[in-house]
């Protein structure tokens, strides 16, 4: 009888070997996964400590609470209440939406050309005058108010929601001109180079080639502008002296008092749900452009 050549069989034996009832593969797929539970845990307890303040506001917002418009059973008076205070909430809603959106539209675009020209161009004094700007930061915020009250009346723009957003822009200048100057910094000058060489001319090359590869520092820029003038309280304070043209916070710390100086709670609450809703929303579509625009420096050279 013909012997015959029986094929070995190697890898059948080693796979056996790996998958072997009471190996170490099995211990080791299970390491990552108990490593990564105490951070997890970590991330979670995280999560609940400052998730449950606003759970907590929007819940009594809606609930029963003595001393308030929201008495008896859940429901929306206290944000009924907060409707119809004084002017109406869509007065101050609307004050407060066109003073931030101002302050991003001027920042962003101060901020882009000045980020531009810090970061490409070269001319005496430029490191001087960048910490110039960035010495704003140092000065205390509320003792430049009473100057610059002085300053809006004298040109006409005193008790004016221009007149805020003036002034919440020259606040926001210092970190978005930083933010910019970073981002148009970590682009690779060959991008520009190639771009003239190929015939753009030096706003052409910024508008199709620079402007796409630091939107996410333009769009840091403008979510914390944006932020920063919509929750602001002290500037509409010390510069409006109208009612009707005060913004929402203002608006909500009149409320919290009006009868007889007891704290309306339910209402308070409401207020502060409604501010805070604006805020979250935006964070959460940006946050990925959020942090891309943070890191945009981070790896340079």
């Amino acid at each position: 009888m013909a012997l015959t050549d029986t094929p070995a069989r190697p890898a059948t034996l080693s796979t056996r070997a790996i998958v072997a009832p009471g190996s170490n593969g099995r211990h080791r797929a299970r390491g990552p996964v108990l490593w990564g539970l105490p951070s997890k845990i970590f991330t979670g307890a995280l999560a609940i400590i400052f998730l449950y303040p606003l759970v907590w506001t929007g819940v009594a917002s809606v609930s029963p609470q003595a001393g308030t418009s929201q008495n008896e059973g859940w429901g929306f008076g206290n944000y009924v209440t907060l409707a119809n205070f004084q002017s109406g909430i869509w007065v101050y809603l609307g004050n407060s939406l066109f003073v931030s959106l101002l302050t991003v539209v001027l920042t962003l675009t101060v901020s882009f050309f000045g980020g531009y020209a810090f970061a490409r161009f070269q001319f005496p004094g430029k490191n001087l005058l960048f910490l110039l700007v960035l010495a704003i930061l140092m000065v205390p915020y509320a003792t430049l108010l009473i100057p610059l009250y002085v300053i809006l009346t004298a040109v006409g723009l005193q008790n004016s929601l221009v007149g805020v957003a003036l002034v919440l822009t020259m606040f926001q200048l210092p970190f978005s001109m930083f933010m910019m100057r970073i981002s148009f910094e970590s682009v690779p000058r060959e991008l520009d180079e190639a771009a003239l060489v190929d015939g753009c001319t030096s706003f052409g090359a910024l508008r199709r080639v620079l402007l796409p590869a630091v939107k996410p520092g333009l769009i840091t820029v403008g979510l914390f502008a944006f932020l920063t003038a919509w929750n602001d309280f002290i500037a509409p304070l010390i510069l409006i002296n109208d009612t009707s043209r005060i913004t929402l916070p203002l608006a909500v710390a009149n409320l919290r008092g009006q009868t007889m100086g007891v704290i309306d709670y339910g209402v308070t609450e409401a207020g502060v749900v409604v501010l805070a809703l604006p805020c979250i929303v935006l964070f959460l579509i940006l946050q990925r452009h959020y942090v891309r625009g943070f890191m945009s420096g981070a790896f340079k050279g």
